[in-house]
């Protein structure tokens, strides 16, 4: 899953330089959460074949709508013929752990209050309904 479908995203890249693998079979997902309350479902599924097993798949929701990505999964399959088997699935999120840095270009307190909001902030596996066993999360830390 990547937040920008223009870019490789960096959990595939490190994944690559630390397993030294390259999948199979390899989607790039982007979910767009929109300005409008719902986005209809004829509208809300783009399917692209890159080549040699690559896919992008990108997905819109309004903002009232819960995101449900195991849905979406078979929502390929029904539009598209791409099919996913849960149980063979593995979802590579990135985390990013965010940390005040040293010099500040914002207020020292927001920068806390942005950290802590942060790590208190829905997993990802839950908001997008990701079967906690399927995911592996590469991390990197961040400093504000």
């Amino acid at each position: 899953m990547t937040g920008n479908s223009q870019t490789v995203p960096l959990a595939l890249l490190h994944n690559l330089k630390h397993n030294k693998v390259l999948h199979r079979r390899v989607v790039f997902m982007t979910v767009t959460v929109e300005d409008i309350p719902r986005v209809h479902g004829r509208d809300r599924l783009t399917v692209e074949n890159l080549s040699d097993g690559f896919y992008r798949i990108s997905v819109r929701y309004g903002f009232i709508q819960e995101p449900d990505i195991p849905k979406v999964l078979r929502l390929c399959k029904a539009l598209h013929g791409l099919e996913f088997d849960m149980m063979d699935t593995t979802f590579f999120l990135g985390h990013e752990t965010l940390a005040p840095s040293a010099h500040h270009d914002m207020p020292e307190w927001r920068e806390r209050l942005f950290v802590v909001m942060s790590r208190n902030a829905v997993p990802a596996t839950e908001f997008f309904h990701i079967p906690p066993g399927r995911v592996v999360e590469l991390g990197s830390q961040i400093r504000l």
